[in-house]
């Protein structure tokens, strides 16, 4: 049975897609099967793993058109992509009967398959958002060693703890990782020690740095292992990997 894990923060920029990849890519180059989906509309990890328009998309799977069929990137590494059309889901799927359950439904057949399941949601707390929180077993935050980024940190975790009542009694916070770190501004280091302030036991050791080979590697289409393995970004994220498989 595998792990349904989604990484979310509604606050845009924080290196959301970037970590999904790189977290299913690492966990991949460590033996296990990898299930990514893409839930946003805007379709960024879908472009950055170089996948063009796909009938098999997550938008009409949504909408019951088609059955899922992920697509093979790598041996044991797979996606199932989106579209721009699924925009419109939450206005279409507004006045389904069980619409928060969709999602959970269609990863039920899929979880025997994959030691992972990962999830990137749009930056919005809307339809999509809450059924990826309803579908998964932990839901996982990148934050940026930033002030602002701790005030929508707080609204995040009360929607976590109100999906936990109502929809999916089995939802964990994961924790938190930060990313885009500069250990050379002082500002990053005391917004860090702020959040392991507030969230006691709840934030991954692993630091994403800030590095040019994050941003270079999706314009190849490729994840940071296979684009350049021995970058600090690929450092980090198989620490993270590796920390990650710890707390499982």
């Amino acid at each position: 049975m595998s792990k349904v894990i989604t990484i979310s923060n509604h606050k845009g920029g924080v290196g959301k897609t970037t970590s999904v990849i790189n977290i299913g890519a690492g966990l991949n180059k460590l033996g296990k099967k990898v299930l990514l989906i893409d839930l946003d509309p805007q379709a960024n990890l879908t472009q950055s793993l170089n996948i063009g328009e796909n009938e098999n998309n997550i938008y009409k799977i949504l909408k019951g058109e088609v059955k899922p069929e992920p697509i093979e990137i790598l041996k044991n590494f797979y996606v199932i992509p989106s579209t721009l059309d699924l925009s419109g889901a939450e206005v279409e799927l507004t006045g389904e009967a069980g619409r928060e359950y969709i999602l959970k439904e269609i990863i039920k057949p899929l979880r025997n398959k994959f030691d992972f399941i990962l999830m990137d949601c749009p930056p919005s707390l809307g339809l999509l958002t809450i059924n990826a929180f309803t579908s998964s077993d932990k839901v996982i935050i990148p934050l940026q060693a930033e002030y602002l980024a701790l005030q929508g940190l707080t609204k995040l975790l009360e929607v976590i703890e109100k999906i936990k009542k109502r929809l999916n009694k089995n939802l964990k916070f994961g924790g938190v990782f930060i990313t885009q770190y500069d250990n050379r501004k002082v500002l990053h280091k005391d917004v860090v020690t702020t959040i392991e302030k507030h969230l006691k036991g709840n934030v991954f050791k692993t630091k994403i740095r800030d590095n040019v080979t994050l941003a270079e590697a999706p314009t190849k289409g490729l994840d940071i292992f296979r684009y350049n393995n021995k970058s600090n970004g690929a450092e980090d994220y198989k620490q993270l990997c590796k920390e990650f498989l710890k707390t499982i």
